[in-house]
C-alpha cells in the first residue's frame, strides 16, 4: 500500500504537513481494505439493536456481539465475515461507560468519539493482529519507534491463567525492545465483554508524547498525560461462565480498537484532542457565535469563569447531539433520550451562562460539525435540517423551564420559615419534572444563603431507584432454556447437529371457504437443553428448550411474537407437551416446554400450532405492512420506520414524525389502508439474494441483520417484477423485507383502526392498532361515545337556571372525557371528541360561575340592606357550596369596600362553612386568616387564608359559639 500522502508524522515534523483527521481514518480502512483483504463495514447507528442492556453503542465490537456470543444465524450477512475493519460512531453517556460529567474539566475526555477497528472472527490471531498494528503505526503512519510501548497480559495466579508469554514473543519478534514490552494484570490487559462472556487476555500500545531517546516506561498505565493508550489489540480465547471459572472457546476472535481523536493528536502533534481539526472548526465557530474571548486550552485554576471548559463542553456535545438525532435518538424522559436531553441541557446552560452566547447558538454549529463529519457519516449531510429543529425546539422549552424553575424556587423561599432547609420534595419535582439541572438548584440555593435537604432528596433518589429497578426490564432475554450459550452451540456444530429447518412455519393456504389451513409438522427431537447444558433425556416435570430437526413454529424474530401450541409424540395421541414460546438461536429454533413424560433425542413428534394465535399475528404482521405504507403515503416518503412489535391482539408501529399526526392525517391513514383491504390484494412472498433485494427502489428495511437469501414480502405485485431492471412497483405499493408469517391476501384483515397515536420523544411518534372484530368493536364504540357526547352537547343548549343541574352537567362531561380518553376507539375520533369535550367543560364552567354570581348577588342584596353601611356583618346564609358563599362575601366587600364580612353557612350534612375578607383599610391589625381560624377552632374546624381573604369549615353544634367568637374578634380588632 503505498502512503496515499506526502508527510512524515513524527512529532519533529508538525505544521501544515500533518495529515487531516479525514485522511488519518481513510488511510486506517484502506490499509485493512487493501492491504489486508477486510471488508469495510459503514458505522452501525449508535442507538444499539437487540441489546437492551446498553443505552448507546459505546464501542466497535457491539454490532459484532452475536458472532462472539455464537447466536449470529449461521445465514445472516452478519455470519459470514471472517476479517472486518470500519470506524465505528461510539457515545459514553450513562450507563457503565458515563463520561459526561467529565467532559470539559479536561482536555481528552468526551461523550463522542470515533472508534477505528479491525475484527478477525475465527480467521487470524496475536500473530497477524500484532504485525499488522505494528505496520501501519511505524511504515504507513510514520510513528517512531522509540515512542511506542507495548503491554501484554502478565498472568493471574487465581484464575489459573499464565502469563501471554505467545503475545510477548510476537511484539519481540517484530522487533519491539524487550524494554518497550511490559507485563501488566488482570485489571489493565485482560477484557471482558461482561459479567459473564466472551474474555481474553489484551495487548495495549501506547504513545510517548515526550519522547527524546527517553525510557518512559515507568510511566505506563500510570494516568500520565505524556504516556497515553492509543489502540488496544483484544484476543478472545475465553469466555466466563456463571460461576466465575473461566472456559476456552470454541473459536478465537481479534477485536481492536484505537480512538480516533486520540490517534489524530499524535498524528497532528498535539497534546490536546481540542487542539486537532476534529474539534478546531467547531471551536472557531463557537467564538463567532458567543461574546467570550478566543479558546485558549486552558484547565482548572488557570480557566478563570470556566470559558475553556464551556468551549470544550459545548464543541463535544454538539458532535453527539448530532450524531444520536440522526440515528433516532432524541431528547426525552427515559433511557438514551433522557441521556440526550441531559447532553442538550448541560450544552444550552454553558452557552448561556459562561459563553453569554444568545439562544440559537447551539444549532447554528450543526452545519460545522457536519462538515467535519459528513464525508464519513453521510447520513449527517442528510439530516442537517432535522438535527437544527430538534436541537431549537428543546432549547426553547428548557429556557421556558429554567424561566418556570426560577419563579417555582422564589415562591418556595418566601413561604419558607427562617432558618429552614429547602424541601426536597420541590427540588425533585423541578428535577424529575421540569429537567432542572441538581447543581443550578444548588447554585440558586446558595445564592440566597440557603441549603437543600440533601438527606431527605438522596432518598427520593434512592426511592425512584428502586422504583426502578423492580419495574419490568423491557427486552429481557427469555429463559435461560431458551437461550443457547456459546459452548452448547459449539458442541451443537462440532457434532454435526443441523440448524433447524423452519421453512414449514411458511406451509399454509387458503381453503375453499376462505380458512386458513396450516399444513402438519412431523419432527424428531434432535437435542434437549436445561441448565445450561445439552442433554439427550429430560425427566417429567422439567422445563427444557427442545431442539428439532424441522418445525413449522415460528421463533420470537422481526418484532412477532413466537408461536404457542403444543406436540405430541407420534404414538401418543394423549399426551401433550406444551410449547410455551419460541426462540431462534444461531440458526437453531428452541421451542420452550414443560416435560410431561420423560422426553428424549431421538423421539419423533407431531407439532401442532395454535392456529387462532398465529392466524391473529399473521393478520397484524400483514396490517403493519399496511399501516407503513399508508403513513408514507400521508407523510411523505421521509417517513422512517423506527420500530414495530406485532401480538395476537394489536399491532405497535413507530415511525418518524415532525410533528404531531392531525386528525385528518389519521383519518387518511386508516382510508388507504381500508382501500387495500377492499382490493384483497395478492401478498406475494419469495426469498432472494439479500444483494439483488436491496436494488430494489422504494424497499422499506429498517436496520437489523437480515439472512441471506432474504425474504421479500410485496403487496400486489410479484417479486419477479418488482426485482426487475429499473422497476418502480415498489413506490407505487408496500415492498419489504420480512422474515414474519403474512395473510395470503388482504382481505383478510377486514378492518383497521388506529386506537392510539402519541410522540415517544420529539420527532419519533408511536401508534397502536387493533384489526378486524377488535377493529370493528372499537368503531360501534366510539360511535356510541359519540352520541352520548352530541346529547350532553344538545342539553348543555338549554337554558339551565339550576346550578345543581349544571353541575350535574358538568360532571358527565368530566365522566365522559375519561371515558373517551381510556377507551380503545379510533384516535382520529378521540381527538375529535376530546375537543369538544373540552370547549363543554369550559363552557359548563362558565355556566355555573354565572349562576353563581347571579345568586350571590341576590343574597348580597338581602344582607346590605339588612346591614347598611355598618362596619361589620356577620350573620349566617344559605348556600349551596363553598365558592358561592365566597362570592357572597366578595359582592358585600365590593359594594360597601369599608365593611368587612363573615358569613357562615350550614348544611344538610352537619358541616358549617364559614367565608370572611377584611377591609383594606383594617389592615395590617384585622387579619382574615386569623378571623377565620378564631372562628372555625370555635367549631372544631380548620381555615386558611391572606390576611385579606380567607375561608374554612366546622361543625354545625358549634355555630352559635362561632358566631360569638367573630363578633368578638372583629370588636377587638377595630
Amino acid at each position: 500500500l503505498a502512503v496515499p500522502w506526502s508527510w512524515r508524522c513524527s512529532p519533529r515534523r508538525g505544521g501544515a504537513a500533518c495529515p487531516s483527521a479525514g485522511q488519518i481514518r481513510a488511510t486506517f480502512l484502506r490499509f485493512f481494505e487493501e492491504r489486508h483483504g477486510h471488508r469495510r463495514l459503514p458505522s452501525a447507528p449508535v442507538r444499539p439493536r437487540g441489546d437492551p442492556r446498553l443505552l448507546f453503542v459505546n464501542a466497535g465490537m457491539n454490532q459484532f456481539k452475536p458472532i462472539f456470543l455464537g447466536t449470529v444465524h449461521p445465514r445472516s450477512e452478519l455470519a459470514q465475515h471472517r476479517r472486518v475493519v470500519n470506524s465505528q460512531k461510539c457515545v459514553r453517556a450513562g450507563g457503565k461507560h458515563n463520561d459526561l460529567e467529565d467532559v470539559g474539566r479536561d482536555t481528552y475526555h468526551h461523550t463522542f468519539f470515533e472508534m477505528l477497528g479491525n475484527w478477525s472472527f475465527g480467521d487470524y490471531f496475536k500473530e497477524e493482529a500484532c504485525s499488522m498494528a505494528w505496520e501501519l503505526l511505524t511504515e504507513v503512519y510514520e510513528i517512531p519507534r522509540d515512542r511506542l510501548y507495548v503491554t501484554y497480559f502478565g498472568g493471574d495466579p487465581l484464575l489459573g491463567l499464565s502469563a501471554d508469554e505467545g503475545c510477548r514473543d510476537v511484539w519481540l519478534r517484530l522487533g519491539v525492545p524487550a524494554s518497550h514490552v511490559l507485563p501488566f494484570s488482570l485489571k489493565d490487559n485482560f477484557w471482558e465483554m461482561g459479567d459473564t462472556g466472551p474474555c481474553g487476555p489484551c495487548t495495549e500500545i501506547h504513545y510517548d508524547h515526550v519522547g527524546g531517546g527517553r525510557n518512559a516506561a515507568a510511566l505506563v498505565n500510570q494516568g500520565s498525560p505524556d504516556v497515553v493508550e492509543i489502540w488496544n489489540l483484544v484476543f478472545m480465547q475465553y469466555s466466563r461462565e456463571v460461576e466465575g471459572n473461566l472456559l476456552p472457546l470454541p473459536q478465537h476472535h481479534v477485536d481492536t480498537g484505537m480512538g480516533l481523536e486520540r490517534l489524530v493528536a499524535v498524528l497532528q502533534n498535539k497534546r490536546s484532542n481540542y487542539d486537532t481539526d476534529l474539534f478546531t472548526p467547531i471551536l472557531d465557530a463557537i467564538h463567532k457565535g458567543c461574546r467570550a474571548p478566543r479558546y485558549h486550552g486552558l484547565v482548572g485554576d488557570a480557566d478563570v469563569g470556566r470559558v475553556n471548559m464551556a468551549y470544550r463542553v459545548v464543541a463535544d456535545h454538539v458532535r453527539t447531539l448530532c450524531v444520536c438525532i440522526t440515528d433516532g435518538i432524541y431528547p426525552g424522559f427515559s433511557g438514551a433520550e433522557l441521556v440526550v436531553r441531559r447532553i442538550l441541557r448541560r450544552a444550552i446552560r454553558f452557552c448561556s451562562e459562561v459563553l453569554q452566547a444568545p439562544p440559537g447558538l447551539l444549532a447554528s454549529l450543526v452545519p460545522t460539525v457536519v462538515e467535519v463529519l459528513g464525508d464519513a457519516y453521510p447520513e449527517l449531510t442528510r439530516n442537517t435540517n432535522q438535527i437544527k429543529d430538534v436541537i431549537n425546539e428543546n432549547e426553547a422549552a428548557f429556557l421556558s423551564s429554567l424561566e418556570r424553575g426560577r419563579r417555582i424556587i422564589e415562591r418556595t423561599v418566601q413561604q419558607m420559615e427562617p432558618s429552614t432547609n429547602f424541601p426536597a420534595e420541590v427540588a425533585w419535582s423541578l428535577y424529575g419534572s421540569l429537567g432542572f439541572p441538581l447543581d443550578l438548584i444548588d447554585l440558586m440555593l446558595e445564592e440566597k444563603g440557603i441549603s437543600l435537604d440533601s438527606a431527605a432528596f438522596n432518598e427520593l433518589i434512592l426511592e425512584d431507584a428502586k422504583r426502578k429497578a423492580g419495574g419490568p426490564q423491557a427486552g429481557q432475554p427469555g429463559s435461560a432454556n431458551s437461550q443457547l450459550d456459546v459452548h452448547s452451540l459449539a458442541q451443537l456444530r462440532s457434532s454435526s447437529v443441523p440448524a433447524t429447518d423452519d421453512s414449514p412455519k411458511y406451509a399454509y393456504a387458503l381453503g375453499q371457504h376462505g380458512h386458513y389451513e396450516f399444513s402438519p409438522c412431523q419432527a424428531t427431537v434432535l437435542m434437549l437443553y436445561r441448565d445450561q447444558s445439552l442433554q439427550k433425556e429430560v425427566g417429567a416435570g422439567q422445563r427444557c428448550g427442545v431442539i428439532l430437526d424441522r418445525t413449522n413454529f415460528y421463533a420470537e424474530q422481526g418484532g412477532q411474537d413466537s408461536d404457542q401450541g403444543y406436540m405430541i409424540r407420534l404414538g401418543q395421541q394423549d399426551v401433550l407437551f406444551p410449547v410455551e414460546s419460541v426462540h431462534l438461536c444461531g440458526g437453531y429454533v428452541i421451542h420452550e416446554v414443560t416435560a410431561v413424560e420423560t422426553l428424549r433425542a431421538g423421539d419423533q413428534v407431531q407439532l401442532f400450532v395454535d392456529e387462532a394465535q398465529r392466524l391473529a399475528c399473521m393478520t397484524n404482521h400483514t396490517a403493519t405492512h399496511l399501516l407503513n405504507f399508508a403513513l408514507r403515503r400521508v407523510l411523505g416518503d421521509n417517513t422512517e420506520q423506527r420500530g414495530s412489535h406485532v401480538t395476537a391482539e394489536r399491532l405497535r408501529f413507530d415511525f418518524d414524525t415532525k410533528g404531531h399526526v392531525t386528525v385528518e392525517q389519521l383519518q387518511q391513514v386508516e382510508q388507504v389502508v381500508q382501500d387495500l383491504i377492499k382490493k384483497n390484494e395478492v401478498v406475494h412472498m419469495a426469498e432472494v439474494p439479500l444483494t439483488l433485494a436491496r436494488r430494489v427502489q422504494g424497499l422499506r428495511a429498517v436496520d437489523e441483520g437480515y439472512p441471506d437469501p432474504v425474504r421479500i414480502v410485496s403487496l400486489g405485485v410479484p417479486v419477479e417484477n418488482v426485482l426487475t431492471c429499473d422497476s418502480e412497483a415498489a413506490m407505487q405499493t408496500s415492498v419489504e423485507l420480512c422474515c414474519g408469517t403474512h395473510l395470503l391476501q388482504t382481505g383478510s384483515v377486514e378492518d383497521l383502526a388506529i386506537i392510539s397515536e402519541r410522540q415517544l420523544v420529539k420527532g419519533i411518534s408511536r401508534v397502536i392498532a387493533v384489526t378486524g372484530a377488535r377493529a370493528k368493536e372499537a368503531r360501534e364504540v366510539g360511535q356510541c361515545l359519540a352520541m352520548e357526547v352530541d346529547s350532553v352537547s344538545l342539553r348543555m343548549k338549554k337554558r339551565i337556571t339550576s346550578i345543581p343541574e349544571m353541575q350535574n352537567l358538568s360532571k358527565e362531561v368530566g365522566q365522559l372525557t375519561q371515558m373517551v380518553a381510556s377507551t380503545a376507539m379510533p384516535q382520529w375520533q378521540r381527538k375529535e371528541l376530546q375537543t369538544i369535550l373540552k370547549a363543554l367543560q369550559r363552557t359548563a364552567n362558565t355556566a355555573i360561575k354565572k349562576l353563581e354570581l347571579q345568586q350571590a348577588e341576590k343574597k348580597a342584596q338581602i344582607l346590605l340592606a339588612k346591614y347598611c353601611n355598618q362596619p361589620v356583618i356577620i350573620d349566617t346564609v344559605p348556600a349551596d357550596s363553598l365558592s358561592i358563599l365566597m362570592k357572597v362575601v366578595n359582592q358585600l366587600c365590593d359594594k360597601s369596600p369599608g365593611t368587612s364580612v363573615l358569613l357562615l353557612s350550614p348544611q344538610a350534612s352537619g358541616e358549617v362553612l364559614c367565608a370572611c375578607q377584611v377591609s383594606k383599610n383594617c389592615l395590617p391589625t384585622f387579619s382574615a386568616a386569623d378571623w377565620a381560624t378564631a372562628v372555625c377552632t370555635q367549631m372544631e374546624g380548620k381555615a386558611g387564608g391572606s390576611p385579606i381573604v380567607a375561608k374554612g369549615s366546622g361543625n354545625a353544634k358549634g355555630m352559635q359559639g362561632a358566631l360569638t367568637t367573630a363578633l368578638e374578634f372583629a370588636q377587638s380588632k377595630l
